[in-house]
């Protein structure tokens, strides 16, 4: 079954002290469609997870990036606007993430959209944040539709992890720490690689029904809890990327 983590919405989190909420796991979720961010995390089993589609995006240094170039890696998938305070909140504990993950091979890649004044923007929030993967970027988000009808990455910011064997293993609507994020990514880098008839079992599996579960939500659950990043509280995130930037 799919196991959902919680992270707390920001009210909460003021009466929790130095964290960034509880995270907590269920077996019920409904996880289709464009939500607004709540700090919702949603980490699928390998059985249940779907195969990503083909995704690609002209990057903003120049050259291409090609999802299906990755096979074999883990790959972070962060949509973020220059316009966004939450993505500059969790921009420099993106790229602590990513200088102590990619060695252990994962891959970082950017999406960057909704920007309405050109690359400028954009590039001037990576020379800000020290930002050294690279960034798609997709001004009218078209790159993301490829996911429509697999997983969406639904708000901005929102971050997809797909496993090495090309699978969509986690979400995360609205932004996050580098903690959290380095225990999840880890946890699915070292899972054992699926091969043969188990593969060809396991990439196209659709996931399950259920309810959709908002980050003010408390989840009962047996399984263990883990405490996310204690750096900072997350912050709302704006609507589906489909909104674009306010104003």
């Amino acid at each position: 079954m799919r196991r959902i983590l919680l992270l707390a919405a920001a009210a909460a989190l003021a009466l929790a002290g130095c964290s960034d909420g509880r995270v907590e796991r269920s077996d019920n979720a409904n996880q289709a469609g464009y939500i607004a961010g709540d700090g919702t995390i949603s980490i699928y089993e390998p059985a249940e997870r779907k195969a990503a589609p083909e995704f690609s995006g002209e990057l903003l240094d120049g050259g291409e990036f090609q999802l299906a170039d990755r096979l074999g890696d883990v790959v972070v998938l962060n949509v973020w606007g220059s316009w966004c305070p939450p993505c500059r909140r969790e921009a420099p504990d993106l790229q602590a993430a990513y200088e102590a993950l990619e060695p252990e091979g994962v891959q970082f890649v950017g999406v960057n959209v909704r920007e309405p004044n050109g690359q400028r923007p954009a590039q001037q929030f990576e020379d800000e944040f020290g930002i050294t993967y690279p960034s798609i970027y997709d001004p009218e988000a078209a790159s993301l539709l490829a996911f429509r009808d697999t997983v969406p990455p639904a708000a901005i910011p929102s971050t997809l992890v797909i496993d090495r064997e090309g699978r969509i293993a986690a979400r995360v609507l609205g932004p996050l720490g580098e903690t959290t994020l380095t225990d999840i990514v880890r946890e699915i880098a070292a899972e054992a690689p699926v091969t043969g008839a188990a593969a060809e079992g396991t990439a196209d599996t659709a996931t399950s029904g259920g309810r959709t579960i908002h980050g003010t939500e408390t989840i009962l659950s047996t399984a263990r809890h883990r405490t996310a990043d204690s750096r900072r509280p997350p912050a709302p995130s704006h609507q589906a990327v489909v909104d674009g930037p306010p104003g």
